[in-house]
């Protein structure tokens, strides 16, 4: 039986506000929307290019607050070629950057980014 992941759901606060983050700053592209009004959400999934996995991102429209994130919500992550230079320009979007960090013995460089819910995206040197 083959099995494979296809998709991490995060509820977002600002559905276009989440898109606008998740495509001009981390690169993802739209798949597809789904809009169920008469249950009042929208499913927007996004992906990367030459990838199958994908992020998609939950509005519901009576959410007034933000979500609570809890303390077992680790982070989604993905590889970038130019760690330094993502870094750089991640940082000029105006969202929160961390520094630069690495794991003991070389053994990964990374950093994170937090989007406009307060969801973090490690970013991990390929």
């Amino acid at each position: 039986m083959v099995k494979k992941m296809l998709h991490t759901c995060v509820r977002v606060k600002d559905l276009e506000k989440s898109v606008e983050f998740y495509t001009n700053v981390l690169g993802f592209k739209e798949a597809r929307r789904l809009d169920f009004p008469e249950s009042k959400f929208t499913l927007v999934y996004l992906a990367l290019d030459n990838d199958d996995y994908e992020l998609e991102l939950t509005y519901n429209y009576d959410q007034k607050e933000s979500y609570t994130l809890g303390n077992g919500y680790g982070h989604v992550a993905i590889g970038v070629d130019d760690l330094g230079a993502t870094q750089k320009e991640y940082k000029a979007s105006g969202y929160e950057v961390t520094d630069l960090k690495g794991l003991p013995n070389n053994a990964a460089a990374f950093f994170f980014i937090t989007d406009p819910d307060g969801y973090k995206i490690e970013v991990i040197q390929n």
